[in-house]
Order: C-alpha cells, then sequence, then structure tokens
C-alpha cells in the first residue's frame, strides 16, 4: 500500500531560485524528509483557466512563462513521466454535472511547477500532473482541496505552488519591507490557531492584506492544500520560513 502522503503549501521562487546559497538546500532536505509518492499534483499561481483544466498527460516541453532572465533558465529541462492514472482520478473527483473539467493535452509545466520540483525530486522520476486554477475565490479553493483530499491516501502528494507574500515592489528592496513581514507573521499565527474564516478574508483581515497581495493569484494555493488537508490545520508546520528578496518564502507542509 502506498504511503499516505501531506499536502505542500510551497513558495516556488523565480528561476533564480537555483542560486539561492539556502533555498535549494531547504526544499530538497524536505522533500528527503518525506515517504516516496505516486506521484505529484500541482495546483500553481501561474495557471489560471476556468473551467478547472488538466494539463500534459505525458512528457512535454515546460512553460518558460517569465522574461528578462539570462539564456540558461529558458535552458532548464524538467523531463518527469505524464501521469494519466492521475488525470483520471481529478476528473472522477471534481467533474459533477455543473462543474466540467477539461483538458488541455500539451500544456506543459509552468515555472511554479518545475522550479521547485528540480530542487525536491531532481531525478525527475516521479509522475507529475499540473491542474489550473479555476477560480481565486478562497471558498471555492477550498471545496477544490476538500475533494482531492482523498488522492493522498493513494500515495499523491497534492502541492499547492504560491508564494506567501508578492508584491514585486518588494524586489526593489535590499531589507524586508514592514508589510510582507507583518503579513507573514499573521498569517502563520492564523494557521497555527486554525482560524479558517480570518483566512479566506485575509484581504480584510490581514495586516497590510494588499500590499502583500495586490492580487491574489499567489495566496490562492495556499487554500487548495488547506481543503486537502481534511480541516486538520493543526498538523499544519512551518518547513521554510525567512524572506528572499523581501518576500515571505514560508513554506507548511500538513499531514
Amino acid at each position: 500500500m502506498p504511503a499516505r502522503m501531506p499536502a505542500l503549501y510551497l513558495s516556488h521562487g523565480a528561476p533564480p531560485l537555483a542560486d539561492d546559497p539556502v533555498w535549494p538546500g531547504e526544499l530538497a532536505d524536505w522533500s528527503a524528509s518525506l515517504p516516496r509518492p505516486t506521484a505529484i499534483l500541482v495546483i500553481s499561481a501561474h495557471w489560471e483557466e476556468a473551467p478547472l483544466a488538466i494539463g500534459a498527460t505525458r512528457s512535454v516541453p515546460l512553460v518558460y512563462d517569465f522574461w528578462g532572465f539570462p539564456e540558461r533558465y529558458y535552458r532548464v529541462r524538467y523531463e518527469a513521466p505524464g501521469a494519466p492514472g492521475l488525470a483520471e482520478s481529478v476528473r472522477r473527483l471534481l467533474r459533477t454535472p455543473g462543474t466540467p473539467v477539461q483538458d488541455i493535452p500539451d500544456r506543459g509545466l509552468d515555472h511554479g511547477a518545475y522550479v521547485p520540483l528540480v530542487e525536491m525530486f531532481p531525478e525527475a522520476d516521479v509522475p507529475v500532473l499540473q491542474v489550473s486554477m479555476p477560480t481565486l475565490d478562497p471558498r471555492r479553493l477550498l471545496e477544490v482541496g476538500r475533494r482531492l483530499a482523498p488522492l493522498r491516501g493513494e500515495g499523491v502528494l497534492i502541492i499547492g505552488s504560491g508564494f506567501f507574500t508578492h508584491n514585486l515592489a518588494a524586489l526593489r528592496h535590499t531589507e524586508v519591507p514592514g508589510w510582507s513581514a507583518e503579513f507573514d507573521d499573521w498569517g502563520w499565527r492564523a494557521l497555527a490557531a486554525g482560524d479558517v474564516d480570518a483566512l479566506l478574508d485575509f484581504e480584510r483581515k490581514a495586516p497590510a492584506g494588499k500590499l502583500a497581495h495586490p492580487r491574489t493569484e499567489h495566496f490562492a494555493p495556499l487554500f487548495v492544500t488547506m481543503g486537502a488537508s481534511e480541516g486538520d490545520l493543526s498538523s499544519g508546520r512551518s518547513v521554510i520560513d525567512g524572506f528572499w528578496r523581501g518576500l515571505a518564502k514560508r513554506s507548511i507542509q500538513f499531514g
């Protein structure tokens, strides 16, 4: 029987993550502490598509969804096997008469998926499937995660990939902006307390919520992960914390 897997929310970093002296090792140590998954299911901040879309189920070229970087970042490859069986399970769990699921068979992994996976599973020998975020509504994403939760018992590692704070204005700072530190502290305390209502309404209830996330997409994958935790937020632990270029790289494991 496959091991029951945790559900992860990770701050995925930009392509230069590979050059950071600390962060790649943190991700590698994290994956080394996990049971070996039968497959990986990724929901990334960088793919919004409605209705929910299932990406490639075979190895296809990556999506280099960034610009202005040195050429070497566009030469990265991550040729993980596809996961057609997992795709069928996702369809079964999510498709209802009022909730269609579509397939985009040529859509490869974007950098929210492959950048951390290169560090966590560098052999690219675990099947990977990416699905889209069909909405930015936290409550609806929580329900998506709840429906996907049974996959954990089949050995599937569910990863919500975003960034705990994400305002690119921070990249102009040499120190951590106050709003980034305040939101990071508030968010982790809310998670540790299991305060789902506050997190769902983070734009109004969090300090500097609109500064930390001018748009919701990088916080949104957290709600899929929370749903996949099956309500057991008490099992959450912060595996990675600190800041990268002013942004909170906090990453959390449930289960």
